[in-house]
């Protein structure tokens, strides 16, 4: 069978490779063409568009890089109607994946989606939009399924993928760690400012601000794979700073502690039971348009899952130097880390067990067997 995926940034990359690796599990000879990553490169197929071509973060980003993005879409619509596939897998990113779509259901391709767009977040009547343009849903958050039931939309809960690409990974010895990457004896606070370039630059200078108010630990930033060291350097004054890239999974699992951008990494944070502080600083116009269309009382993965709040928020204004020593002297409390530690078991237990990406690419496989 032929698969067209479409994933964007580095968290679908991650979980598209490995959807990826199932689906040559199911289908030995399927012939796979992705828009995507370096991860999903190395399981195979052709890639066609890397996700750094298309990175923007926020509404006013959106608007200034117009041109590009429809230029983006209108090859895109081209390549698969060349390639003809018989799937079209979304992963995540809505706003490109939507409107794809869109456009594939009226030419009648199958179109699946994993990772579901965050509808629920904000303007819930897309529903309806997106029951007419996606042949079939997976989702990855427990709460999800029951909010498409609402609008009669039958969804498949398959697990969260984040449960297996953390179970799956290759332990780190933290002494060999430490050594490789010259590091300190030192405990750790971990610093993942985001990985778009906007993000980075409003988030980073903000945690940095408190190295010299915790002499006693070491700070090491988390660089993202799509970013290199010369973007991150003019934020890195002090000596008591440290900067691994595309190693979050490792730093994470020796990391006393984190500063977290709020996004999939709240998350993985709280997976590896790392207790953190959750960011948020957008550009102020996106910030003023999110502000009147997100209807959710928290921003982060893990308040949302549990529905209460397990980890501090600090929103725009309130992420500040002040706010943040605050609230990172508290995590760095036994007793509060204690209750952090609880409450992360039972968030594990609400996503569900291992094998989301061979549940997904299972269900994909047998629904296409069965072509119109």
């Amino acid at each position: 069978m032929k698969y067209y995926i479409i994933a964007g940034e580095a968290s679908g990359d991650l979980h598209a490779s490995n959807l990826m690796k199932a689906l040559y599990q199911q289908d030995v000879n399927a012939d796979i063409r992705f828009w995507g990553g370096d991860l999903m490169q190395a399981v195979g197929g052709n890639l066609v568009k890397h996700y750094k071509e298309r990175q923007f973060m926020g509404f006013a980003e959106v608007i200034f890089n117009l041109r590009k993005i429809l230029g983006l879409i209108k090859f895109c619509k081209s390549d698969i109607e060349k390639f003809q596939p018989d799937v079209i897998i979304f992963i995540d990113n809505s706003g490109f994946n939507l409107r794809i779509a869109k456009w594939a259901k009226e030419l009648h391709f199958k179109t699946h989606y994993y990772i579901a767009p965050q509808v629920w977040a904000s303007r819930a009547s897309r529903v309806e939009k997106i029951k007419q343009d996606v042949d079939a849903m997976y989702v990855i958050l427990p709460f999800e399924k029951e909010f498409y039931a609402k609008y009669n939309y039958d969804v498949n809960f398959v697990g969260h993928p984040l449960i297996d690409a953390i179970a799956d990974r290759i332990q780190v010895n933290p002494f060999q760690f430490r050594d490789k990457h010259d590091l300190s004896e030192k405990p750790i606070i971990a610093l993942l400012p985001g990985s778009r370039k906007q993000e980075i630059t409003k988030m980073l200078g903000v945690m940095l601000s408190l190295v010299d108010d915790f002499p006693e630990y070491q700070f090491v930033i988390a660089g993202a794979p799509s970013q290199d060291f010369e973007f991150y350097k003019p934020f890195i004054k002090q000596d008591n700073v440290a900067f691994i890239s595309n190693k979050t999974y490792d730093l994470l699992s020796v990391s006393t502690a984190a500063l977290v951008t709020s996004g999939t990494a709240t998350l993985e944070t709280a997976l590896f039971k790392v207790p953190q502080v959750v960011c948020y600083k957008a550009n102020a116009i996106s910030y003023q348009i999110a502000k009147r269309i997100i209807t959710l009382k928290y921003i982060s993965l893990v308040n949302l899952i549990m529905d209460r709040e397990v980890v501090t928020e600090l929103i725009q204004g309130d992420l500040n130097t002040k706010q943040l020593k605050k609230e990172l002297t508290k995590i760095l409390d036994k007793d509060i880390r204690k209750k952090l530690f609880s409450d992360y078991y039972e968030l594990e237990k609400k996503l569900g067990g291992k094998g989301a990406s061979e549940k997904t690419a299972k269900l994909i496989y047998e629904n296409i067997q069965d072509k119109p």
